[in-house]
């Protein structure tokens, strides 16, 4: 059996390998940027540094995602000392400009400068995100340099299980898939059953429109989930855990794989981790991309290679999971806090935020605004603040109308509410939620019954079939808002789509169906105006 590794050693080395290089130029590899070209830029980047003559000065590595992604691909240049400096849409010849530039040969255009000091980058509070960017995650002692597994070093050499339960209670971290169940409790039932087998699961299904908060974390950073699920496995007695990803996330797969290989190599996973009595593994399941499956007894019924259905609860998970045994699940953003709650405890991340919603929350910003991409952001930031300051705004001099949270199963926050705090009581208070975290400007020539529309269209694609209230409801919905939006409307559609909407919501099985109609209800509430408007067109047309 191999030698556990020395994480105190690993930091070390690495960072006095980095500390050599006078000149360090990070390229962002995320999925975002390489569909830009990231992948030709950081060749240029690797290739020119050689051709000039720095090699021994300048160390180009691949990071993950900077958050920027409307501007990529992106590259920061760091100068031991601090200096920094960040460039925006890098193509071979601007990738050749920043190597000349770090040579004293030349300059690049001020145009592909970012300044680092606007709202987007300043009002972030990173934790979940904290080494995206940063680290190379395809090295597993670049991640340890920036304290990777320290907190499960911390957790099984000085903490006892029931410690790290009651660290998470206090901590009031809430389930970031989109329910916002409290994470300390969860554990609590799965620490508190009775069996030989236990299972913890990641579900990385991430699938709201627009979502991509849980790809980057597993893609730029696959240790920190790793590291939350050995954590949450030591604390509820589990041994086997699983990383539930769709298939449509081909590097995310791919890094979870060679980040297991590399932990397991270096007794970080697998029999008696870090040299402890505690065993854990894990494995990647890859799921066909249907929706249906981040509900958890449908990931589950995935995983053991049946069809993605979900199943009635009670028994929840934690008494009867997956193969029978007691399992629990965590979002992949979840678990990606548990680290720093560990090392930093629970005291530091319950300052965060407010009280009922504490930590931070990492939103996809897309659709009508000038910078989109990831933020990390603290829970109660008002919607303003992040639409006009970190979003720069709706561009060319249009006004904002509403904002789209929670995806599919959200709803549609108007301009009445901008000052509304982002947490999870405040959102559904106004018809919302939280959910995944995708957040969607829409400018003011949105119409709101075609969102409502492309949501439902959504949901009966997605709906798995098994009940007839979401199989049959969905497909009625859908019909009802097609009719009104190609001005065939009837003077009694809003009625039938309200009715309508009651009965799928109360009757559907799963969460699916039950979610599936609240963009319908929310713009029906605030917006009710433009389908009378397209319903008196009909009337005279």
């Amino acid at each position: 059996m191999a030698t556990p590794i020395d994480l105190h050693e690993v930091a070390e080395r690495e960072l006095e390998d980095q500390a050599r290089y006078p000149w360090r130029i990070k390229a962002c590899g995320s999925t975002a940027c390489q569909s830009a070209g990231a992948g030709a830029s950081i060749s240029t980047l690797e290739s020119e540094v050689v051709a000039v003559g720095l090699s021994d000065s300048v160390r180009v590595m691949s990071t993950g995602c900077m958050g920027l992604c409307s501007r990529g691909p992106l590259v920061r240049v760091l100068r031991r000392g601090g200096e920094e400096t960040m460039y925006q849409s890098v193509d071979r010849d601007v990738a050749v400009d920043i190597v000349g530039a770090v040579a004293g040969r030349g300059e690049v255009a001020d145009a592909n400068r970012i300044d680092r000091h606007i709202p987007f980058f300043t009002r972030q509070h990173r934790v979940v995100l904290a080494n995206a960017g940063i680290i190379d995650p395809d090295r597993l002692a670049s991640a340890v340099a920036h304290g990777a597994y320290s907190a499960l070093e911390k957790a099984i050499t000085t903490m006892t299980p029931d410690q790290v339960v009651e660290a998470i209670k206090a901590s009031g971290l809430r389930g970031r898939g989109g329910a916002g169940y409290p994470v300390g409790a969860k554990w609590s039932l799965l620490a508190g059953a009775s069996s030989d087998q236990k299972y913890v699961i990641a579900n990385g299904d991430e699938g709201d429109p627009g979502a991509y908060m849980d790809r980057t974390v597993m893609e730029d950073d696959p240790h920190r989930v790793i590291e939350g699920l050995a954590i949450a496995a030591y604390a509820t007695g589990a041994t086997r855990g699983y990383i539930y990803v769709r298939a449509e996330y081909p590097k995310a797969v791919e890094r979870l794989d060679r980040a297991i290989r590399a932990a397991r190599r270096s007794r970080l996973l697998g029999r008696k981790v870090l040299g402890s009595d505690f065993d854990f593994e894990v494995q990647v399941r890859i799921g066909a991309g249907a929706f249906v499956c981040g509900e958890e007894t449908a990931l589950i019924a995935s995983i053991e290679g049946r069809r993605g259905n979900p199943r009635l609860r009670p028994p929840y998970p934690t008494e009867s999971g997956l193969f029978g045994m007691p399992s629990m699940i965590n979002n992949v953003e979840t678990l990606a806090n548990i680290p720093a709650i560990v090392s930093k405890g629970a005291n530091w991340f319950s300052s965060i935020g407010t009280d009922r919603s504490t930590g931070t929350k990492v939103f996809a910003l897309a659709g009508d605004l000038t910078n989109t991409g990831l933020i990390e952001v603290p829970m109660g930031i008002s919607l303003r603040e992040i639409v006009e300051d970190m979003g720069g705004g709706v561009p060319d001099g249009k006004v904002f109308k509403a904002a789209q949270t929670g995806g599919p199963s959200g709803g549609c926050i108007p301009t009445q509410f901008m000052d509304t705090s982002v947490d999870y009581e405040s959102l559904r208070e106004l018809g919302s939620i939280m959910g995944s975290g995708g957040l969607i400007v829409m400018d003011e020539d949105t119409s709101m019954p075609e969102v409502a529309r492309f949501f439902m269209e959504f949901c009966m694609d997605e709906s798995c079939g098994k009940c007839v209230p979401c199989r049959a409801g969905t497909v009625q919905l859908h019909g009802l808002l097609d009719r009104i939006c190609s001005g065939e409307g009837r003077p009694g559609d809003l009625g039938l789509l309200e009715e309508l909407c009651t009965v799928v919501r109360e009757t559907s099985l799963c969460g699916l169906g039950q979610s599936a109609p609240n963009p319908v209800v929310s713009t029906l509430h605030y917006f009710r105006d433009e389908y009378e408007s397209l319903l008196q067109e009909a009337a005279h047309a």
